[in-house]
């Protein structure tokens, strides 16, 4: 089974400072595996990366709530995401893994433990692609507690799917900039398609995982930067409707990147300072329910 490698080891503390109540709101927690096992169908195998090591990043970082997003490698056993929110419930709010026939009842309880939408994957190196119409069953259920759809997908299927995505009663949320490749420049269909979906009322979408998109990694003087002239186009389109996240600890990454440096390129996503809080506190307050 492919193993994927630990999150940075020493990241730095970034120069741009965090709004209060700055949110990341694309995180996950791996195990620990001795105490939340992982699933015997994941995908890759994961080192431990516990709450514990997480809040010490977001004390580094300056980051005041997060959004943990249950990993595949604990399938729809939510245990160990779950047990990470309970320590800090006003501070982190969850997006579930859950099974095609999940009760509402489940989902209830899902609510009061702090989750506030569902992911599904659309991204073949991860497994079967989710089932659309049981996805729109789903999307039904969770509507009534005011949850989102969050999708892992790459901006070239989404013309595919834009039918299915502006029929689901709820608001979806497009992960990591729908992988919307720099080496193909901006005037790739695949980033257009993306923006068009963007200007849907109920289209929400992530502007993390540069690291993903980026022609040169970390070989520029600011690694990743060539991704903020897409970021800025997307901000264009969706100012209330983009927040932002680290992603780590980096599953499936080309490198795994400094989280501190990661922090450093908001700056040059947006040089108005209330555009970023926007996108750091006020949209993911609307989004993920905070108080």
């Amino acid at each position: 089974m492919k193993r994927v490698p630990p999150p940075h080891p020493h990241p730095s503390r970034p120069a741009f400072v965090l709004p209060r109540n700055a949110c990341d709101t694309h995180v996950h927690v791996y195990g620990p595996a001795a105490r939340f096992p992982l699933d015997p169908a994941r995908a890759y195998d994961p080192p431990d990366a516990p709450i514990e090591r997480l809040e010490a990043l977001h004390r580094l970082l300056g980051v005041d709530r997060a959004v943990l997003v249950q990993a595949t490698v604990h399938g729809t056993d939510n245990s160990a995401m779950l047990d990470a929110i309970a320590r800090a419930p006003r501070r982190y709010r969850g997006v579930a893994l859950v099974e095609d026939d999940v009760s509402p009842r489940r989902l209830e309880q899902l609510h009061e433990q702090g989750v506030r939408g569902v992911r599904y994957n659309f991204m073949p190196h991860l497994g079967q692609s989710a089932d659309t119409d049981k996805v729109r069953a789903v999307a039904e259920r969770i509507a009534p507690l005011g949850w989102h759809v969050q999708l892992h997908v790459t901006a070239a299927h989404l013309g595919a799917l834009r039918g299915f995505l502006e029929s689901l009663p709820v608001p979806f949320v497009i992960d990591h900039m729908g992988r919307t490749m720099v080496a193909d420049g901006l005037d790739q269909q695949p980033l257009a398609d993306l923006l068009d979906v963007l200007r849907h009322p109920r289209a929400w979408l992530k502007i993390s995982g540069p690291e993903r998109i980026s022609a040169a990694l970390s070989r520029q003087d600011r690694p990743y930067a060539d991704a903020a002239p897409f970021v800025r186009r997307m901000l264009d389109v969706a100012p209330d409707r983009i927040v932002w996240g680290t992603d780590w600890p980096h599953p499936n990454v080309r490198e795994v990147p400094d989280d501190g440096k990661l922090v450093d390129l908001l700056p040059l996503y947006s040089d108005d300072p209330a555009a970023l809080d926007r996108i750091l506190v006020d949209n993911p307050r609307r989004l993920y329910g905070y108080d």
